[in-house]
């Protein structure tokens, strides 16, 4: 038997149902927005990812899936979206115009790393990207409607996060104070944050080591050191948080695990999926789209983890499967003939419906209907077809009525009757 690659998962039914509906709840909040979708090659150039996310991070390090393809040509399938956005952007000269481009994707993405609860090699995100505004309130537009996808969707066990990285002007200070006092706690760091202290040392502070969480806390914050431009950005995207009753909290030691996030830093997490807490996370990357050799274009986005969204919201509400509204219990060649018209014509009118076709037992197909959560049973056998009409059940009460199988515009009035 050949099994699925280690740290790739199958989605199954019932639970694509709950990814579809996630899937539609955000299409419907980014039309909302003014959010487009743009749909990216999985594959791309490795020298996308190493330049935009930076050689000396865990991802380009360790966690790309990076060959040569027949060409000699290094070749990456995506760790994340916004690289392959902001290549897109440029490449198509969708900068044209002076408003603020605004763009969705969803879709897969990889990274070679250890297979856990929550976390896959081949995961999947919803991304939302708006190019080309500098002003706070893109950056607070963002963040509501990430926001306003949580609250559709019913979630309410989550927390907004946010912090400011700074910016090219007031960073470089506060980064070689950083390296110093690293320096300085030198072997009492782990080896990992060793590295990082003089290659990345932002990223000490997702350090998970307890000792490292210690040494951190004597650690001055960006916050302390941000320009007066920074500080104004900052609190004018509070404050328009505030406006629309957005609660957050402030962690001065929040940042982001890519080399391209400055100023606004953002997360939102869960005390409900262990470890794994961030459901949903992004930030302001200004400089990028000139890094990649477009135009100095500022932006932010943010992006959308589905597995760990899926597994939250699965634990929230259990009802979100949408199964078979109409299931046809069918008893005989006559009655499987007479059965499968009906159910084409109930498609046609916008009613979910199935049937059996393995000539099974009434009981059986009762049972059956039931695994599937299927709302309601018709039950047809040839006294029905003679009769003209046949039993309609309500799975939920138990209930029966008789309906006429010539009048389906009745049959279909009952199923929405019922919340279809």
């Amino acid at each position: 038997m050949i099994k699925a690659v280690r740290g790739m998962k199958d989605i199954l039914p019932p639970e694509t149902s709950r990814w579809q509906h996630i899937e539609t709840v955000a299409r419907q909040v980014f039309a909302c927005y003014g959010f487009q979708e743009i749909r990216l090659p999985l594959l791309e150039r490795t020298e996308l990812f190493s330049r935009s996310i930076g050689a000396s991070t865990d991802i380009v390090e360790k966690e790309m899936y990076t060959f040569l393809d027949r060409h000699g040509e290094s070749v990456t399938l995506r760790p994340e979206a916004t690289a392959s956005v902001v290549r897109a952007f440029i490449e198509n000269r969708l900068d044209q115009g002076a408003e603020v481009k605004k763009y969705f994707t969803i879709g897969p993405m990889f990274r070679y790393e250890r297979p856990q609860k929550g976390r896959y090699r081949q995961f999947h995100q919803i991304n939302g990207e708006a190019l080309g505004g500098e002003a706070p309130e893109v950056d607070a537009e963002l963040i509501l409607l990430l926001m306003d996808i949580f609250a559709r969707l019913g979630l309410t066990e989550i927390a907004l996060v946010i912090n400011s990285l700074g910016c090219p002007l007031c960073r470089p200070a506060y980064l070689l104070e950083l390296t110093a006092l690293l320096a300085r706690k030198g072997r009492d760091l782990c080896e990992d944050c060793q590295r990082r202290s003089t290659s990345n040392p932002l990223r000490v502070f997702d350090c998970k080591s307890k000792v490292c969480q210690e040494i951190l806390t004597q650690v001055p914050t960006m916050a302390d050191h941000l320009c007066d431009a920074c500080v104004q950005h900052d609190e004018r995207v509070r404050e328009l948080l505030g406006r629309y009753e957005v609660p957050y909290r402030s962690n001065p030691r929040l940042v982001r695990g890519l080399d391209y996030y400055n100023r606004t830093a953002f997360e939102v997490v869960t005390t409900h999926l262990g470890a794994q807490d961030a459901v949903a996370g992004g930030g302001r990357y200004n400089g990028l789209i000139k890094e990649l050799g477009g135009p100095d274009v500022p932006a932010v986005g943010f992006a959308i983890g589905e597995e760990r969204l899926v597994a939250l919201l699965s634990q929230q509400d259990e009802g979100l499967a949408l199964p078979p509204l109409l299931y046809v219990a069918v008893l005989g060649a006559a009655a499987m003939d007479q059965g499968f018209d009906l159910v084409q014509t109930l498609r046609r009118r916008g009613v979910a419906a199935d049937l059996d076709f393995g000539q099974r037992s009434l009981k059986a197909q009762l049972t059956m209907a039931n695994r599937r959560g299927a709302a309601f049973v018709l039950i047809l056998g040839d006294q029905e077809l003679t009769a003209g009409e046949a039993p309609l059940k309500d799975m939920a009460t138990g209930a029966q009525q008789v309906v006429s199988l010539t009048d389906l515009a009745a049959i279909c009035a009952a199923l929405q009757g019922k919340g279809v």
